[in-house]
């Protein structure tokens, strides 16, 4: 009998395994490009046959859309989370400024960037694009409107503050892919000036707010680990249907 060792991978279930191919996805959208984001390239970064792939998202399209969808997704979620349940919108507001500034924000400014070319040839693409953008719109007033209402903020247009925000936050990320070492503080500072500004903050307000003191998460419960069963080379992972 061989001494060799069967390989062996732990059997996923459709939802599982379509999570983690647009986890894949996105990763390579934000690190390398949204023209990355290929059925082949994608099977290379998993280690599966490109028909696997292909199973959950038969068109190249649909999964670039979808990786833009769950980067950006993401990424709003983590510089302003939708569920605020400790600190100040002041606190949350220079909390957001703070990540979106500086070498850390170029990746999904890039994306940003890439998508919105992209979009103009892609329509699947350009529908995902004017989602995020409203998404991004909505998180921002929603937390303009809190601070309005708790007296934080004063400005009759928590809609039109948010947008003007934004709109100078995209402006700065343009230059993702450009030298800004020499830039002006007050080009630097565009963003939080303008929040400042049209919400009737003294200047420094975002730039000098206590820090936020973020909750301990809790640790989580070990999952119990999956049934580990022999590779079936040709098969796919269950018999479902596209999503």
């Amino acid at each position: 009998m061989s001494s060799s060792v069967q390989r062996k991978r732990v059997r996923k279930s459709p939802e599982a395994r379509r999570a983690e191919i647009v986890e894949t996805a996105a990763r390579v959208a934000l690190t390398e490009g949204l023209e990355c984001v290929t059925l082949r390239r994608i099977a290379e970064e998993l280690a599966v046959r490109p028909g696997l792939i292909s199973h959950y998202f038969p068109s190249a399209e649909d999964l670039v859309a979808e990786a833009f969808s769950v980067a950006s997704t993401g990424e709003l979620d983590a510089l302003l989370p939708a569920d605020r349940p400790h600190g100040t919108p002041t606190q949350h507001l220079a909390r957001y400024f703070a990540l979106s500034a500086g070498d850390a924000y170029d990746d999904i400014s890039r994306l940003w960037i890439n998508a919105r070319h992209l979009s103009r040839y892609r329509p699947v693409l350009r529908d995902r694009v004017a989602e995020q953008e409203l998404a991004s719109d909505n998180r921002l007033e929603g937390l303009i409107r809190e601070g309005v209402e708790r007296g934080e903020f004063r400005t009759d247009d928590p809609r039109a503050a948010a947008i003007q925000i934004l709109v100078v936050l995209d402006g700065l990320g343009a230059h993702a892919n450009t030298d800004r070492s020499n830039r002006p503080e007050a080009v630097t500072r565009m963003a939080v000036t303008t929040a400042e500004r049209e919400l009737g903050l003294a200047h420094g307000t975002l730039t000098e707010a206590a820090p936020l003191a973020e909750p301990a998460r809790p640790v989580e419960p070990a999952e119990p680990a999956e049934p580990v069963l022999p590779d079936a080379p040709d098969a796919p992972d269950a018999p479902t249907a596209p999503h």
